[in-house]
C-alpha cells in the first residue's frame, strides 16, 4: 500500500494505493470528529458487487440509505445532479456530511459537482471502482456534467478530502470497461513515462489478464503520474493540459455519437491514434514511435467503429469542447515517446476528409501489429 500527496489551492490530500486500502475509510471518516452523517453516492449495478464491502468499511459511522442512479454517460447531466440534490435535502444532509463517491468515472464526476454544490459545497471522498477512475479522473478535483453541446460543459475543480484506490474493487469489472481504461495508461506513458510505455509494450498480456502484480504496478504509477501534474497545476492553466492528450477528438466523438456508443475510454483511444497521426502529418513525431503509439494502443483489443457519424459534426462538437479558444480547436500532439506538446493548432487542419481517413488508416495499422 502506498499513499500520494496531491497539492490543491484549498490544502493538500492523499491517494492511498494499493491492495486492502479500502481499510483506510473507516479511521478517516471515523477522525471528522464534527461530521454529521455519511451519504454514499453509487450506482446500483456498482452497489450491487461492491457494496457490502465499501458497507463493511463504513461500519461504525452514521451511514445513510446509498443514494443510486443510472451511472450511464448519457445519464451524466444535470437532471441527475437536481435529483442527487433532491435526496440528499430529503435524506436532511447538512453542511457537516460527506459524501462517498463509490462508482466509476460517471459517479465521480456526479457525485463530485454534487458535493461541489449543494449547500456550496460540502465534503468529498472518492472510492473509484473502475480501472478508469483509480488511474486517473479520481485525481485532480475535476468534476462535471455534460450538455448535448459538449462533454464535461458544466462542472467545478473541487478536491477531495482523500481518494481512495483498491485493486480488490476491480475483481467484477466487465472485460469492456476493463480494457477500455486501458487506453487512458497508455496516455501516461505516452505523455511522460517511458517506463511505463516499455513495461505496457512488454508485459501487456500480463496487464489484460489482470495479473495482480501488473495491475498494482501500473496503477501506482499513473497515479503517482496524476499527481504530480495536477500538484503543480491545478486549474489546467499550463502543464495540465497533457492529460488532454487524445479527448480533444475523443470528447467530439463521445458528443457526436451521444455518449451511447463507445466508453470513455475508447474514445480517448481513437482520439489519441488521430492526434499521433496528426502529428506524424505535421512532422512532429516520427515514424518509429508513430507506430510503436499506435500499435500498443490497437493491442488492447479492437476499438469499437463509429460508421455513419457525420465528420463535419464531429468537427463542430471540437470547436465546442471546454478546452477551444475562441473557436480555435488546440490539441495534444506527441513529439516522440515521453514527451507531447500541448496548444497546437493543427497544419493542416483535421477535415472531414482526413477524419474519414482514420479508420482506414488504423485498419492498415491493426493488421500489422
Amino acid at each position: 500500500m502506498q499513499t500520494f500527496t496531491v497539492r490543491s489551492e484549498s490544502g493538500a490530500y492523499p491517494v492511498v494505493c494499493g491492495r486492502d486500502a479500502l481499510r483506510r475509510l473507516l479511521p478517516l471518516l471515523s477522525g471528522l470528529k464534527d461530521t454529521t452523517g455519511v451519504f454514499v453516492v453509487s450506482s446500483r449495478r456498482v452497489w450491487s458487487h461492491c457494496g457490502p464491502r465499501v458497507a463493511a468499511g463504513l461500519r461504525g459511522v452514521r451511514m445513510a440509505r446509498p443514494i443510486l442512479f443510472d451511472d450511464a454517460e448519457s445519464a451524466k447531466n444535470l437532471e441527475t445532479v437536481g435529483r442527487i440534490c433532491r435526496e440528499l435535502t430529503r435524506a436532511g444532509a447538512d453542511r457537516r456530511c460527506v459524501i462517498v463517491a463509490v462508482g466509476g468515472g460517471v459517479v465521480g464526476d456526479v457525485a463530485g459537482f454534487v458535493a461541489a454544490s449543494y449547500l456550496r459545497g460540502v465534503r468529498l471522498v472518492h472510492v473509484p471502482t473502475t480501472l478508469v477512475a483509480q488511474v486517473d479522473s479520481a485525481i485532480g478535483g475535476k468534476t462535471g456534467v455534460n450538455l448535448p453541446e459538449g462533454k464535461n460543459l458544466v462542472g467545478a475543480f473541487y478536491p477531495p478530502l482523500c481518494a481512495i484506490a483498491d485493486p480488490q474493487l476491480l475483481t467484477t469489472l466487465p472485460e469492456r470497461q476493463f480494457r477500455s481504461a486501458l487506453y487512458e495508461v497508455i496516455k501516461y506513458g505516452v505523455i511522460g513515462d517511458v517506463q511505463l510505455f516499455q513495461f505496457l509494450e512488454r508485459d501487456l498480456s500480463a496487464v489484460l489478464r489482470r495479473d495482480p502484480k501488473a495491475l498494482d504496478w501500473i496503477i501506482r504509477r499513473c497515479v503517482r503520474a496524476k499527481a504530480a501534474v495536477v500538484s503543480k497545476d491545478e486549474k489546467e492553466s499550463g502543464l495540465r493540459q497533457i492529460l488532454n492528450f487524445g479527448h480533444t477528438f475523443g470528447h467530439a466523438l463521445e458528443t457526436a455519437t451521444k455518449y451511447r456508443r463507445l466508453l470513455h475510454g475508447e474514445a480517448v483511444g481513437w482520439g489519441m491514434l488521430t492526434a499521433t497521426f496528426a502529428s506524424l502529418a505535421m512532422r512532429r513525431l516520427s515514424e518509429r514511435d508513430a507506430l510503436r503509439i499506435a500499435e500498443l494502443i490497437l493491442r488492447v483489443g479492437p476499438l469499437p467503429g463509429w460508421g455513419g457519424v457525420e465528420a463535419g459534426h464531429i468537427l463542430e462538437c471540437m470547436k465546442s469542447d471546454k478546452k477551444a479558444h475562441a473557436g480555435r480547436v488546440r490539441w495534444v500532439v506527441p513529439r516522440r515517446v515521453g514527451k507531447v506538446e500541448w496548444g497546437i493548432e493543427l497544419a493542416p487542419p483535421l477535415t472531414p476528409a482526413a477524419i474519414h481517413e482514420i479508420p482506414e488508416l488504423v485498419s492498415a495499422i491493426g493488421e500489422r501489429a
